[in-house]
């Protein structure tokens, strides 16, 4: 299974037929309209907290358009900061912002990218009064089963809703490459079942207080025999909103620039090299960065780095997972091979990943 950001999925609406089984000798119970089972007592109550979060957390939920791009923000602040992913971005700098309560778009200027992360930040050039900054919560204490709701713009249809549950939280995965850049990996990600379609990215990800606990940015693509992959259903992944709140706030504050990545780097420029079967078989050194964490344990251009942390590293998005889940300051053993065949294991005190 691989990742695309959001892929267009076709809503399929599925009948269950429940179907009673007659066996020899038995007697079967025979159902009438007045035996219909009621809701459960707690569905209304259930049904008007969806209702009470929509209301509370949709007006500050966006629409952001620009020459090659739609797709979600969020109302950040209420001097007009705009927080959404770096590749609804992409290389522009000025950008159309619609609102849920006004139908005029309002011009918005970018503040700062940082692609590491998949996160920017925009900024309306004239924020009105009327603004609604959400609140963000405390994604360290997800769990699996939360129910959570996904707004956004879904292919331009203003304010969709869908919902769904908390999958799993602390995936670490690589989105696809795009334009030749380097493809972001995303550390902690959250996965949910709420539907993630085109135009999701850099929505919001809401738990039942009307808290946003995460960035929607990914759904994933199931491989087909054809080569073209179709939807995964139930598989979205978000960013989670405690790094969502750190780098935005780094970007608004230190004029579009991360000063504090808070994520592991080794320290080398390195590419894909293949084993004697054809595949790949880990990452060579092109260079090293003076006075970086590899140059000081002694890594040299042209060994081949195979394991990280114990972990084996076979290709670029390997690496770029392993330092994901690592921390700036760490000690870990990196397995090479030499330009003479041989191997060997060096002890590597990891460096923080540059800002932007």
């Amino acid at each position: 299974m691989k990742l695309s950001r959001p892929a267009l999925a076709t809503a399929l609406t599925a009948a269950v037929v429940a179907l009673a089984g007659c066996a020899a000798g038995s007697t079967p119970t025979a159902q009438t309209a007045s035996s219909t089972p009621s809701l459960p007592a707690n569905a209304p109550a259930l049904e008007q907290a969806y209702v009470s979060v929509v209301a509370k957390v949709l007006p500050s939920v966006v629409q952001i358009t620009s020459d090659r791009a739609l797709g979600s923000g969020i109302v950040f602040d209420s001097k007009g900061d705009i927080v959404t992913n770096a590749h609804v971005v992409g290389r522009a700098t000025k950008f159309q912002v619609r609102l849920a309560d006004n139908p005029k778009s309002i011009p918005a200027t970018l503040v700062g990218a940082y692609r590491p992360d998949d996160l920017a930040v925009i900024k309306l050039d004239q924020p009105p009064s009327t603004l609604h900054p959400a609140h963000f919560g405390d994604s360290s204490k997800l769990q699996a089963g939360q129910i959570v709701l996904a707004m956004g713009n879904p292919l331009g249809l203003t304010g969709s809703v869908t919902d769904g549950i908390i999958s799993f939280t602390g995936r670490t995965l690589t989105e696809p490459a795009e334009g030749g850049a380097q493809p972001a990996t995303l550390p902690d990600a959250i996965q949910t079942s709420a539907a993630i379609n085109p135009g999701n990215s850099g929505g919001a990800l809401v738990d039942l207080a009307g808290d946003v606990i995460g960035v929607p940015t990914l759904a994933a693509l199931e491989p087909q025999s054809d080569g073209l992959g179709g939807a995964a259903p139930g598989l979205g992944f978000a960013i989670p909103s405690n790094i969502v709140t750190d780098i935005a706030g780094q970007l608004i504050t230190h004029n579009g620039h991360v000063v504090n990545s808070h994520r592991a780097e080794l320290g080398v420029r390195v590419v894909t090299v293949v084993d004697p079967s054809g595949q790949p078989g880990g990452m060579g050194v092109v260079s090293v960065v003076p006075g970086g964490p590899a140059a000081a344990a002694g890594i040299q251009p042209g060994e081949v780095i195979t394991a990280v942390n114990n972990t084996p590293v076979r290709d670029a998005s390997d690496l770029a997972q392993t330092l994901a889940q690592l921390d700036p300051g760490q000690k870990v053993d990196v397995n090479l091979t030499t330009a003479q065949g041989t191997t060997r294991t060096v002890t590597v005190t990891l460096g923080q990943l540059a800002g932007s």
